[in-house]
């Protein structure tokens, strides 16, 4: 067997396929199965276990990408976060989290943890202090998420896993705005990776998926939870997963590229008040982003001097809901993926109406740059019109 540590691209391509020992195709197979023998197997595999030979495969590559010892893949990143965050709390236990984060893990904790008796703070901002401040003694988890959902704040993984590890706590991250392309943030310690799949890894707007990387240990304790749940993935959409993948970190990098040169222009634009992207030597979050991330990612977010009517005239970017696919797309964050967070908190965060989220896909730079051009002109000639 070949020890050597391979490259991204060949992990993307090559690590836990199928062979296919009957026709030789160059592609894994799909097992459709539902229903495999008991008797006389190594594995009794059942969907809803995660142990179809599919589902094996494609953990096995997550695994690999977030130089994890194992994973599991779930049917959203919802289905990943809950699991994995009940799988490590019970009644009486307490979690701090990072207080910019995802509409539906906001949504998660606020509404259903009272139910199961476990209690929660959030982080008054994204420093190790801030997190410290938060700790009880029953604190259990740390949950955090960089870059955020959707200011793109940058947090320090060592800082929050060192806080973790000193504490005895268990860390967790969910690194989907980044991708396993971007950062690893198992190299820096923190114990479980969680992935919207649908994003990044799926990458064509077509596929729902979650998933989640972590010592073989934190796996099964996720596991024994997951099969009761019953979030698994069906394999149809896991070898639709595993084929995405393959091109995952080419397109991310084209992505990033297309980010970077993006918070450029519209940080030079007379109508765009402010930028948040992490390659920006202006954002705060810019020299630990250095640290940590391998490619400042594919996100970005802006805020317009006024008005959120330039959308209806984009052309080629689409606005539309969800994000990290190879055609670019922006959305309202309080109309869409914040808005079950409450105004008040909204703004708590700085998640401002006028803002907005832009997921840069794969199209040429200067095509994104003209349709932005033309949408801002337009905006900017109806507010000297209606003045």
């Amino acid at each position: 067997m070949d020890h050597r540590k391979k490259g991204l691209n060949t992990v993307c391509t090559h690590t836990g396929e199928l062979a296919d020992p009957l026709f030789k195709g160059a592609v894994s197979p799909l097992y459709m199965g539902t229903a495999y023998a008991f008797d006389d197997v190594d594995v009794k595999r059942y969907p809803r276990y995660f142990n179809t030979p599919n589902q094996l495969a494609l953990s096995e590559k997550i695994a690999a990408l977030e130089h994890a010892e194992a994973a599991m893949i779930f049917g959203s990143g919802m289905a990943a976060i809950s699991t994995s965050l009940l799988a490590f709390l019970k009644a009486g236990d307490h979690v701090v989290l990072q207080n910019m984060l995802y509409g539906g893990t906001y949504a998660l904790v606020t509404e259903q943890f009272d139910r199961y008796g476990i209690s929660y703070s959030f982080s008054e901002g994204v420093e190790v202090e801030d997190f410290e401040a938060q700790l009880r003694k029953n604190t259990r988890v740390i949950y955090i998420e960089t870059p955020s959902n959707p200011l793109l704040t940058i947090t320090d993984l060592q800082a929050v896993s060192n806080l973790a590890k000193k504490h005895g706590l268990i860390s967790m991250i969910d690194n989907t705005f980044a991708s396993p392309v971007n950062q690893n943030p198992i190299d820096f310690g923190i114990d479980v990776v969680i992935h919207s799949a649908t994003k990044y890894m799926g990458g064509h707007s077509d596929i729902l998926a979650g998933a989640v990387a972590s010592s073989k240990e934190h796996i099964e304790r996720i596991f024994k939870l997951a099969r009761s749940l019953g979030g698994s993935l069906s394999d149809y959409t896991v070898w639709l997963l595993e084929r995405s993948i393959k091109t995952m970190g080419i397109r991310v990098k084209a992505q990033n590229e297309n980010a970077a040169r993006m918070a450029d222009y519209l940080l030079s634009h007379p109508e765009i008040a402010s930028v948040y992207y992490p390659g920006l030597p202006g954002h705060p979050g810019h020299d630990i982003a250095r640290k940590q991330m391998k490619g400042f990612g594919g996100m970005l977010s802006f805020e317009l001097r006024e008005g959120l009517d330039f959308q209806k005239s984009l052309k080629l970017v689409k606005a539309v809901m969800s994000l990290a696919g190879i055609e670019s797309t922006v959305l309202s964050p309080a109309r869409t993926s914040h808005v079950l967070l409450p105004e008040e908190e909204r703004r708590k965060q700085g998640i401002a109406d006028g803002l907005v989220r832009f997921s840069l896909g794969i199209e040429d730079f200067e095509d994104l740059r003209a349709d932005m051009e033309q949408a801002l002109n337009q905006l900017k000639r109806k507010a000297v019109a209606s003045s």
